[in-house]
């Protein structure tokens, strides 16, 4: 049993985001969330014995997923697994020499894996330690920041993270107990958010409302920023970046990024009135999941695929 499909993460529009990177035997790929490494596997098994493939991700249960790499694809490609936070994207490529590169994937979000471990805090299913970061080494955890963040700071958070309209009460409501004690475990946090939602709409707001924690947690808005311009510099021209995104904050700035070279999606237009972009759009459309992937796989549900190539001179077609 390959365990990147059964028991930690199945990869999501696996076939579309791969075939949709165009690749080339010989090219060199990245694959910036490696997870269960199902797409990885993918690529790989895409690449003769001269093409290589860098694999990222900054959370040590994914690491253990490289034996399936290795039982697998032993002498196709040339595998490289980079524990890292994608944003230091560029940093990683001048370490290894790498000048260039001929795709890059990014399968964004959160895997089941981190959903269904018990210990990590992502979902509100569990009673766990409100922890919530990928990478366990470093940086606050979402207990520290609902017991550091100024009332004014969470209102934000939530409303611009997980497009709470009730942002303020919510802050309001987490100052006031943790004058009391401190929040330390989803059931701490659900036991002071649910008052505060309707019975209807309680999962709802609550998942937005841990999704918005979890993105404050781990920086991920600057890391796709930081990520995605990194990715102009060191894409070689014809060459694809294919993104699945999950929510609409990430999926916004993957389309700025695509449509017009910057995550804010200010146009640039040359004399002629032609928009500048790096990037030509593959598909105008997103791609969403089959109903058959779905069926199999419903936490693919709120999937996008967008995918785009590397223009020679920087404009986009009339």
């Amino acid at each position: 049993m390959i365990r990147t499909a059964e028991t930690y993460h199945v990869p999501v529009l696996l076939k579309e985001s791969i075939d949709g990177l165009n690749i080339n035997p010989d090219g060199i790929y990245v694959d910036v969330t490696f997870g269960g490494g199902g797409h990885s596997m993918e690529i790989l098994s895409r690449l003769s014995s001269k093409g290589r493939l860098f694999s990222f991700d900054q959370d040590a249960d994914a690491e253990q997923n490289i034996r399936d790499i290795d039982g697998q694809q032993q002498g196709v490609g040339k595998f490289t697994f980079v524990r890292s936070n994608f944003r230091y994207l560029k940093n990683w490529m001048r370490y290894y020499g790498i000048e260039k590169i001929d795709g890059l994937l990014g399968d964004l979000g959160v895997s089941s894996h981190h959903f269904d471990d018990e210990e990590r805090g992502f979902s509100f299913r569990f009673d766990a330690p409100l922890d919530m970061r990928m990478n366990k080494r470093a940086g606050k955890t979402a207990a520290d920041i609902l017991q550091d963040y100024d009332e004014g700071r969470l209102a934000d958070l939530f409303y611009l993270y997980g497009e709470l309209k009730k942002s303020r009460k919510i802050a309001a409501a987490i100052v006031n107990r943790r004058k009391e004690k401190p929040i330390l475990s989803t059931a701490d946090f659900q036991s002071i958010v649910e008052p505060l939602f309707k019975k209807e709409r309680e999962k709802k707001e609550m998942a937005k409302l841990f999704q918005a924690l979890r993105i404050e947690v781990n920086h991920e808005m600057d890391a796709l920023r930081e990520m995605m311009q990194a990715t102009q510099e060191y894409l070689r021209p014809g060459g694809r970046i294919s993104i699945i995104t999950y929510h609409s904050l990430e999926d916004r700035i993957v389309k700025n990024m695509m449509k017009t070279g910057n995550a804010e999606g200010k146009v640039k237009q040359d004399f002629f009135g032609r928009i500048e972009s790096p990037f030509q759009l593959i598909n105008n459309k997103v791609i969403v999941p089959s109903q058959e992937e779905l069926d199999n796989n419903p936490r693919s549900r709120s999937a996008k695929l967008r995918i785009a190539e590397k223009k020679e001179d920087g404009r986009q077609q009339d």
